[in-house]
């Protein structure tokens, strides 16, 4: 088998990854899918994308179960009563209330500028969604406004709180911090307009690439779309 062969999974069992539910491939024997150290995991059965991720930090629930006795239970359920911090939440315990509406934003552009993504993961309670979206030529810059833009516009509901998760200090500086925008005024504006209808809406600044569940979901789909889009 070569480096980028992925080993056959035959089932998928339920594992929790960084105090998510995940689903973990095995093998016909019901022994973990390993590679270099890491395991085959995937947040939902029916995603078409998986992840590979350090087995050390992937962990057995209390009960564990396999995809094929107990399919219904396919998504990360959330965690935690909230938070008002701004700043990076220490985990997805702070960054998942039940009681409000999540989106977890980011934006990827090839090339700076270059062909651009976005990708949103939306979670209110046990309901999720994902959008990976190719938005053409653009900057970093435009794809993570872009991505908060397209998040917003996809929520139905104006009065249950909203919490929106970015990694972007352009973004949020813009939107939170009230810098004045030299470029993308329009698209600033745009969003604003939208925030301001919203009853209860944050925007939070989380840290990029450093292990944040949903944010790492969102960078996938951003890339992912670009990805799709350059095939």
């Amino acid at each position: 088998m070569t480096s980028d062969q992925k080993p056959a999974a035959s089932d998928w069992r339920r594992m929790r990854f960084k105090k998510n539910k995940v689903w973990m491939a095995v093998d016909d024997q019901g022994r973990p899918v390993v590679k270099a150290d890491k395991v085959l995991i995937k947040y939902q059965l029916e995603q078409d994308y998986e992840y590979w991720v350090k087995a050390v930090n992937v962990t057995n629930l209390e009960s564990t179960e396999t995809a094929t006795s107990r399919r219904s239970e396919d998504t990360p359920q959330p965690h935690g009563s909230g938070s008002n911090d701004r700043n990076e939440p220490a985990s997805a315990q702070k960054t998942s209330p039940a009681d409000k509406i999540c989106v977890f934003t980011d934006g990827a552009s090839s090339g700076n500028p270059g062909p651009s993504g976005i990708g949103v993961v939306l979670r209110y309670g046990e309901h999720e969604k994902e959008i990976s979206q190719f938005i053409g030529h653009a900057t970093n810059n435009i794809a993570e406004l872009k991505a908060i833009d397209v998040g917003l516009s996809a929520l139905n509901s104006r009065d249950i709180p909203v919490r929106v998760f970015t990694d972007s200090k352009y973004a949020y500086g813009l939107l939170v911090l009230n810098w004045k925008p030299k470029k993308n005024q329009q698209l600033v504006a745009a969003i604003k307009k939208k925030m301001n209808r919203f009853k209860d809406l944050e925007i939070i600044k989380v840290k990029g690439h450093s292990g944040h569940p949903e944010n790492e979901r969102a960078d996938y789909l951003a890339t992912s779309a670009i990805k799709k889009a350059n095939h």
